[in-house]
C-alpha cells in the first residue's frame, strides 16, 4: 500500500541543515491501522507527509501503490492526495463561510462533481460519522468533536485507499478524543483501506494495530499491538 526505502528528508533552516528523518524504512499494509508515536520535533509529521506525497524525500524512495511519489508532477500528486488519500488534522481545517456538507463536497467539486452529486455523497459521508444532522450547520456553530467528525467525512467521502491523521485528539477534550478514536478505528478495512495516525498520545496509538516509534528521525521500536481490539470496546 505505502512503502519508505532508506528515506531521508533534510531542510534548510538559513545556513542550518536539519535532518527530519534519517534512513527509514517502513511498509503500511492494505487494511492496516497503524499509529506512528513519538515526542515533539521526533520527525514523526514529517513521515506522514512523505507517506501522502504532501512532501518528498531529499534521498530514498516513497512509494504509494507501487508508484514513486517524487516521479510524479505537482498536478499528478495533487490528484492523487485529492482523490486517494484522506488527510485528518489537529485543527480541523474546515472552512468556516461553509456549511458542513459543503465543506466534505469540496473535494468532489474540485474534482468536477456537480453540485448536487456532491452534497449527496457528502450526506452520505456525514451519515457514515453520525453528523447528517449537522449538515446545515456552520463549524462555528459545532463543538471540537463535531468538526473532527465533519473532517473524517471529508477524508472519506472520495472512498480513498488510505487515511492519514496528524494528532486527530489533540484539539479535543477525553470524551470528544475517544469518540474520534472509536471512529477511526472504524475505517480501515481488510485488503483495502489503511489508516496512519501521529500521535504523542500512548492511549491513542493503542487503537493502531502497530506501534511504530520514531526518536529523532530514526524509527526507534515497532511492535505489534495485542490490545488494539480491547481499546474499540473499552475507549
Amino acid at each position: 500500500m505505502m512503502e519508505l526505502f532508506e528515506v531521508t528528508k533534510v531542510y534548510q533552516q538559513g545556513r542550518r541543515s536539519v535532518q527530519a528523518v534519517r534512513g527509514v524504512s517502513m511498509t503500511i499494509e492494505a487494511g492496516e491501522f497503524v499509529s506512528i508515536m513519538g515526542p515533539s520535533g521526533s520527525g514523526k509529521s514529517t513521515l506522514m507527509h512523505l507517506l501522502g506525497g504532501l512532501d518528498t524525500p531529499t534521498s530514498g524512495k516513497a512509494l504509494f501503490l507501487g508508484k514513486d511519489l517524487a516521479a510524479m508532477s505537482d498536478r499528478e500528486r495533487s490528484l492523487l492526495r485529492r482523490t486517494r488519500i484522506g488527510f485528518i488534522f489537529q485543527f480541523f481545517n474546515l472552512l468556516p463561510t461553509l456549511t458542513a456538507a459543503e465543506n466534505v463536497a469540496l473535494p468532489l467539486l474540485l474534482g468536477g462533481s456537480s453540485r448536487s452529486k456532491a452534497l449527496r455523497d457528502a450526506a452520505e459521508s456525514l451519515e457514515r460519522v453520525g453528523l447528517i444532522h449537522r449538515a446545515e450547520h456552520f463549524p462555528d456553530e459545532m463543538s471540537g468533536g463535531e468538526m473532527q467528525r465533519v473532517a473524517v467525512a471529508r477524508a472519506l467521502v472520495c472512498n480513498p485507499e488510505a487515511i492519514l491523521c496528524d494528532e486527530p485528539t489533540g484539539n479535543l477534550d477525553s470524551a470528544s478524543s475517544t469518540e474520534i478514536l472509536k471512529l477511526l478505528r472504524s475505517l480501515p478495512e481488510p485488503g483495502k483501506r489503511s489508516v496512519v495516525m501521529v500521535t504523542h498520545d500512548r492511549n491513542a496509538a493503542n487503537y493502531g494495530d502497530r506501534l511504530v516509534t520514531i526518536r529523532d528521525g530514526v524509527i526507534s521500536s515497532e511492535v505489534r499491538n495485542p490490545r488494539a481490539e480491547f481499546s474499540i470496546a473499552t475507549g
